[in-house]
């Protein structure tokens, strides 16, 4: 999808690989490697469950093509590889080839009439190249204290339930303020945020299906359909309707 914006977003992530490439303006952001910038031309990248914000640099207003994959696709595609990669170890970087490789990717999505085996084939080229030149075969095991790690698996298993603190407080037996602190220092938001985000990944899956906005919007945990639109404008960018559209 192509997005235009000077907004600042708020540290978040997402599920899936992300691939992209700035078109006009420069970004900024914070990565698992620390503090990047992107300028026209450079492309950038995110892990799923990578903790990143983004914002413009200066006052410009920025503009890139950015495209998600789901890690099971991504396994798949790259089955052929003796190992299979685990992430992508360069949040944004120069490279004129993969440049192409990424621009001739967006000229095929974005035809009028797609076609399939062609989009098939630039799949293959784009993620083999990715993450053969930039991607890596060692994991980094992600491990919580087991409060944090019971706070986390009870908003990871139903998001669209209503929870508070004090519930997540004492389920983990911490006070409100020891899980707040411990949850913000561990996951890198704290509990409010995390469950937004989980909000949101799971509307993202619904838009997929044949349900109405407003179906979406509550089957999520949102209070209503422009509660659910606030929180994808502030953290995607995009509004829920045109990234149904994207999806179609």
């Amino acid at each position: 999808m192509s997005l235009v914006s000077n907004s600042t977003f708020p540290r978040h992530f997402h599920e899936l690989f992300g691939i992209g490439m700035i078109r006009s303006g420069g970004h900024r952001s914070w990565s698992g490697i620390g503090q990047i910038q992107a300028l026209p031309g450079d492309l950038i990248t995110v892990n799923p469950g990578e903790i990143h914000d983004g914002m413009s640099i200066g006052s410009h207003v920025r503009q890139w093509d950015m495209f998600y994959f789901d890690p099971t696709f991504v396994a798949n595609t790259l089955a052929d590889e003796a190992d299979s990669y685990s992430e992508i170890t360069r949040p944004a970087l120069n490279d004129i080839r993969f440049a192409g490789i990424f621009s001739a990717f967006c000229n095929v999505i974005n035809t009028k009439t797609p076609d399939m085996m062609a989009i098939e084939e630039m799949n293959q080229l784009l993620l083999h190249y990715t993450f053969r030149h930039y991607g890596t075969r060692y994991y980094r095991p992600v491990t919580h204290s087991p409060a944090v790690t019971l706070a986390r698996q009870r908003l990871d298993d139903a998001p669209e339930q209503p929870v508070s603190l004090q519930e997540l407080a004492h389920l983990t037996n911490l006070s409100r303020f020891q899980l707040l602190r411990g949850f913000a220092k561990e996951v890198g938001l704290p509990p409010h945020a995390y469950l937004l985000q989980r909000r949101v990944h799971l509307a993202r899956k619904l838009l997929a299906t044949n349900k109405s906005l407003s179906d979406t919007a509550l089957e999520a945990g949102f209070a209503d359909q422009s509660h659910m639109t606030r929180a994808f404008t502030r953290l995607l960018g995009i509004t829920p309707g045109r990234l149904r559209q994207s999806l179609i």
